[in-house]
């Protein structure tokens, strides 16, 4: 019964996943209206005519949710897959060579760490002044490459030793080969199941700084519709309960996945090499 229970709720995240992805790809065809639509009805229940109700500007709150789901998953696999291209190049090298390679990656990693991550994506967000998409995700992958970068050291120190990277090193093949044709693709589990893991934590950050009005302006975004209905939440809880819904919902799914697949692969390693470096957020 768990096994089949573990697969429900894993499929109906992988089903949350892809309608949110597929809601978030076609906002402008299916939602109700356009973001810069301003009605009279301001804090409306909903309704007919707009089915999660209305904010204070007389915009529809679905409309907004559909397209803060755009820039949320924009934000979301930007910073994860930014992150990924710098975490593990420098995983890959700093695990393979070892010596004062690995000790001044491995340094700069402890100093990333040393500050909580969204304290440090607030500090850079707020240095640039520009809150923008393009500075939310850079700032998120300035703190969520350090959990790339240690989780791919930590796998290759244990696959340089086995026998088919001591074969292909017998047969000649150069450094470059050894970690992209034989090392990286062994890693494969590991990255996937962390990269669900990240996604899910960079879209929790996003809605944190948007939350604190640091994030990008001028978009509708989760965050900066849950901080607006908070403040409205005695006399219209539409917006931040709707909005409080879709960041609990997405991240749940995002983080639902990444657990199943992590026992799927059912690596002894793979539950302690994931934990902690869940993504900027964490």
């Amino acid at each position: 019964m768990r096994g089949r229970m573990g697969r429900t709720v894993f499929l109906l995240s992988l089903g949350a996943v892809g309608l949110l992805a597929l809601l978030a790809l076609l906002a402008p065809w299916v939602a109700p209206y356009t973001p810069q639509f301003r009605g009279s009805e301001l804090l409306a229940r909903p309704s007919a005519a707009h089915f999660l109700g209305t904010d204070q500007q007389g915009r529809d709150i679905l409309t907004l949710l559909l397209y803060g789901g755009r820039v949320a998953l924009l934000v979301g696999f930007g910073a994860t897959l930014l992150s990924m291209l710098l975490g593990i190049p420098l995983g890959l090298i700093s695990g393979y060579k070892g010596g004062k390679v690995d000790a001044f990656v491995m340094g700069i990693c402890e100093v990333v760490f040393s500050f909580p991550g969204i304290l440090l994506a607030i500090l850079l967000v707020f240095i640039t002044q520009q809150p923008s998409v393009g500075n939310v995700v850079v700032a998120l992958s300035a703190t969520g490459w350090a959990g790339w970068a240690r989780l791919v050291r930590g796998q290759v120190l244990q696959e340089k030793h086995r026998d088919y990277v001591l074969m292909a090193r017998t047969a000649g093949a150069g450094t470059p080969r050894i970690l992209l044709h034989h090392i990286l693709p062994n890693l494969a589990s590991v990255l996937l199941v962390q990269f669900s893991f990240a996604v899910g934590s960079a879209l929790l950050a996003e809605s944190s700084l948007s939350f604190l009005g640091l994030g990008p302006q001028n978009l509708p975004s989760w965050g900066s519709l849950l901080s607006e209905g908070a403040a409205l939440f005695v006399c219209s809880p539409w917006m931040a309960t709707f909005s409080g819904l879709a960041i609990f919902v997405s991240v749940l799914s995002f983080n639902v996945i990444g657990d199943r697949l992590r026992d799927r692969f059912a690596q002894p390693d793979l539950v302690s090499a994931t934990e902690g470096g869940r993504g900027p957020g964490g």
